[in-house]
């Protein structure tokens, strides 16, 4: 299938690590110029590096923090300016998992702020600069792509509140953006084999007195298809999404899980 991505522009925030990298490498292999985004320029070139030798396509590593709107709108500029456009925007700079993740006792309210700064008004900071860059390209075609979470569509977690505040940003900014070309959706990855899934073992483990093993092998039990998640799985329906052939979807939460939500959306 020819996804006609070709030679278009995307940013990728948080995008030197598990799902922003899958996606980084799944964009540039359809010959897509990339702009990786993250704090830390040291991590970023050296992802830029690996992912332009394996693809033959210029990765543009550029430090910035979404928390800030100043570095965000330098950080959008920067990338316009060198490539000349901008096409695709994915979200995905937070803190995995979330800040909050206790019972209200020892909830810090802090912390939730600092997760809603950075994934929620973070997406929209983000959102804001590239939509003003697409418009400026005035080929009637964008696409913002945000990655939630399914703590949102449950009430396991307190920081799964940023999750449905992404839904809600997700749907507002399709109305919007769509009349001129842009659409915009939110998926959210299940149990997905990351660096950082494995921190989540290990906290899981001990509260639940198991070993990291055994927590990963009930989440896997736990799914219909009985496995944990790839990050590329994750890129493959970015991949899609950014593409022309998914004109017609927007304002949309797509749940890349496996099948592990066991509610029905409709």
């Amino acid at each position: 299938m020819d996804l006609k991505l070709k030679g278009k522009v995307a940013v990728v925030t948080g995008g030197s690590l598990g799902i922003g990298r899958a996606v980084t490498e799944a964009l540039a292999a359809e010959g897509v110029r990339v702009a990786i985004v993250a704090r830390s320029q040291g991590p970023l070139e050296q992802v830029a590096r690996d992912i332009s030798a394996a693809s033959g396509v210029e990765i543009l590593p550029i430090a910035a923090d979404v928390s800030s709107t100043e570095q965000v709108n330098a950080m959008m500029d920067k990338a316009a300016a060198h490539f000349g456009r901008i096409d695709i925007l994915v979200n995905g700079a937070a803190h995995p998992g979330g800040l909050v993740r206790s019972e209200i006792e020892n909830a810090d309210p802090e912390g939730l702020l600092q997760d809603i700064n950075i994934k929620v008004v973070g997406y929209m900071r983000c959102a804001k600069a590239a939509a003003a860059h697409m418009k400026a390209h005035g080929h009637g075609h964008g696409r913002i792509i945000n990655i939630g979470g399914l703590t949102g569509r449950g009430s396991k977690q307190l920081s799964g509140m940023r999750n449905v505040a992404i839904c809600h940003l997700t749907k507002t900014l399709s109305d919007q953006l769509g009349p001129a070309g842009i659409t915009v959706n939110v998926i959210h990855p299940g149990v997905v084999e990351t660096p950082h899934i494995h921190e989540l073992y290990a906290k899981e483990a001990k509260l639940q007195n198991l070993t990291p093993q055994q927590v990963e092998a009930n989440y896997a039990k736990a799914t219909p298809i009985r496995r944990v998640l790839q990050p590329n799985e994750i890129a493959d329906v970015v991949l899609f999404l950014a593409s022309e052939r998914a004109g017609a979807i927007t304002g949309e939460s797509i749940a890349v899980d496996g099948g592990i939500t066991r509610g029905i959306f409709i």
